[in-house]
């Protein structure tokens, strides 16, 4: 064996010999802490009151979403007075399992040790994990109290570089945690010490704090390091918001290529016979260890491989949160704005979640999307829509205020817009009557000018994906704004279409290339737009039109009217019929649009001309997509299997029959 391998296995045995003779000086700080009630203000709740049910329930379900595997829970249960929040962090190097089954320890834990107190804290060993609970808003809230430090009894071997050493590391560690997102806020490393040692560095923030505030926290407890552990080879400071820790020649913390270590021990004044006999045995011990770690190493590198094609998309997305980090919005700061998100600000809610009625500090108005656990937008769909969007300047777009991704909160603010979304009133029979036709007009040709500016005119080109009249906002002069860039997709410059596996968007407005082949382009929104123009001239629904026996579609409605000079079956009886005219000629352009042939379907910009301009000629249409004869049932093709049985987005549903 040679040489170097000789002394590799040698340090091997001497940190397995130094585990048993340095476990007393460790049991001291080691152990668990908690505090109960640390404000001492507030009466106890009583056994068996809502209260206490309410923190059971919490406590019990916290770690019950398997999605979150980053190490932070803040979720809160109940309401006014008997809502209780809470945070469970665990060290950022945990796996997930791991994690949940410290929190898991640490709820029993804290419920033995605090009974019937409204607030409490506590830590784990080692602060593997800190849970927390509070009858008071806790989230994104910097705590500085109660604290805690405490040293290893053993002193350096150099005093004053051991410091230097300790203070450089931790600092360093402090600018790299503080970098981090709303998901973990960590950092770990080293950097050699006095003699041979290694100085080991652990310094974490709770992730939904504020960059500043995660900052202010770790600074404090650095300034604290040389009160507590100056001249010592470990110690640590720990407090509600944060920690750090630091440890010499001990491997306190996962690593990549290596668990932890036990804690060797001062070696000064060993014997020449014990390193003798040291040697002796590690020789055998190291030749094993080492083909261990070569085994270990090979596994990491084939599993590493097939990580990084993984991570790959979400390094992509954090980066575009990070260019938006000036909208970045305080989860306290919403919930102040919407009283807590209370039941009677709730605008309404949708298969993402709930929108919330909110007010700023400053007395702005905002809309608050709130998207709920198990909605069908994910973190993808979410920080895509934030970069989308807060690029996007144009009075037929809702304007994007700010955003906030904080532990398993993801929350969009918006301008807050009065007369809630063209559906409300378009198809309720006594709402609908509020507009004549002049207004639907100016709603037809500005949510045309709004989707040519996605199209168009915009730095970016953006398919919507998911026009359809509950997605059109309508603010206080009943002037439209396209909501809800979810399921958007950017476009190249020269990029004219695209495919997808996945299909995203609602039943009967989808385009049927889009629908049955994920084919995509601007002509996809074009289809949405001509369905959203015969509902809006109609008062109708794109389902099911009783015509005497048989049922069919709102386009063939309308396409079999207008081919039989009887397209004012299609108009809403309630408008004025001196605009007739006017009014067939938007059925005439909304049938263009619903072409199944997508070259003969107009683009944004001729659509704007056509309304714009009666001297124009129009062509003439072909049948619609979803063609069918409801006096000929031979004339219906279906696709082979029902695709329109309910909206990708559980906001609409829309049987189809497409020809």
């Amino acid at each position: 064996m040679s040489i170097p391998s000789l002394l590799c296995s040698l340090q091997i045995l001497l940190f397995i010999i130094f585990t048993y003779q340095t476990k007393a000086v460790y049991d001291q700080i080691n152990s668990y802490h908690y505090f109960c009630d640390q404000s001492n203000n507030r009466a106890n709740y009583t056994t068996n009151s809502t209260y206490h049910k309410n923190l059971n329930t919490l406590l019990t379900t916290l770690t019950s979403n398997t999605d979150i595997n980053y190490g932070f829970y803040n979720f809160s249960f109940g309401e006014s007075s008997d809502r209780v929040y809470s945070t469970g962090l665990c060290r950022g190097d945990l796996l997930p399992n791991d994690c949940r089954s410290c929190l898991s320890g640490s709820r029993e834990n804290l419920t033995r040790s605090c009974p019937n107190q409204r607030e409490a804290i506590f830590w784990s060993k080692d602060e593997r994990c800190m849970l927390r609970y509070s009858d008071q808003l806790i989230f994104g809230i910097m705590e500085d109290v109660p604290n805690f430090s405490s040293n290893n009894l053993d002193d350096s071997v150099d005093v004053n570089l051991s410091n230097e050493v300790v203070m450089s590391l931790l600092n360093n560690l402090t600018s790299k945690a503080v970098k981090g997102d709303s998901r973990i806020k960590y950092a770990a490393g080293s950097l050699p010490g006095p003699s041979v040692e290694i100085i080991y560095g652990l310094v974490q923030c709770a992730p939904d704090l504020s960059e500043k505030d995660c900052n202010s926290c770790l600074v404090e407890n650095l300034q604290q390091i040389p009160d507590c552990c100056k001249g010592k080879i470990g110690g640590r400071v720990v407090r509600p918001s944060c920690n750090m820790r630091f440890e010499t020649s001990y491997l306190f913390y996962e690593t990549r290529a290596s668990p932890p270590r036990s804690p060797p021990t001062n070696t000064t004044g060993k014997s020449k016979r014990s390193t003798i006999v040291g040697i002796g045995v590690a020789i055998p011990i190291g030749v094993v260890v080492l083909v261990f770690i070569f085994f270990c190493i090979c596994l990491k590198i084939r599993k590493s491989k097939k990580k990084f094609e993984d991570i790959q998309e979400e390094e992509d997305q954090d980066g575009k949160i990070e260019v938006l980090e000036p909208l970045q919005l305080n989860f306290n700061t919403i919930c102040n704005a919407t009283n807590d998100f209370f039941d009677s600000n709730k605008l309404g809610e949708g298969g993402f979640g709930i929108v919330y009625k909110g007010r700023l500090s400053n007395g702005q108005e905002i809309a608050v999307k709130r998207l709920s656990g198990d909605s069908g937008q994910g973190d993808s769909e979410f920080k895509n829509e934030v970069f989308l969007v807060a690029k996007l300047q144009h009075r037929n777009l809702v304007r994007l205020l700010g955003f906030c991704l904080q532990g398993r909160e993801r929350i969009l603010v918006y301008e807050f817009v009065h007369n809630k979304s063209l559906d409300y009133f378009i198809f309720d029979q006594t709402k609908k009557a509020q507009l004549y036709w002049e207004m639907r007009y100016k709603i037809i040709l500005g949510i045309a000018r709004g989707i040519l500016y996605l199209h168009e005119d915009s730095r970016l080109r953006i398919i919507h994906r998911d026009l359809k009249a509950s997605n059109v906002l309508l603010d206080e002069e009943m002037n439209p704004k396209i909501a809800d860039f979810g399921m958007a997709r950017l476009f190249g410059v020269d990029q004219t279409q695209a495919n997808t596996r996945r299909i995203v968007g609602t039943y009967g407005y989808m385009a049927p290339e889009y629908a049955m082949h994920g084919h995509f382009s601007m002509k996809s929104d074009v289809f949405s737009f001509g369905i959203l123009l015969l509902e809006i001239v109609s008062g109708i629904k794109n389902h099911g039109i009783r015509d005497g026996e048989y049922t069919e579609y709102l386009s063939s409605f309308a396409w079999r009217n207008w081919k039989d000079g009887t397209a004012t079956n299609v108009i809403d009886p309630t408008l004025n019929n001196d605009s007739q005219n006017e009014i067939v000629r938007c059925i005439h352009i909304g049938l263009l649009c619903v072409q199944e042939n997508i070259s003969n379907r107009p683009t944004m910009a001729s659509v704007i001309v056509m309304l714009n301009s009666h001297s124009i000629t129009l062509p003439v249409p072909s049948e619609p997509a979803f063609y069918m004869d409801s006096r000929n049932s031979q004339d219906i093709i279906s696709w082979g299997h029902n695709l329109a049985q309910e909206s990708i987005n559980e906001v609409s549903n829309t049987e189809l029959y497409p020809r």
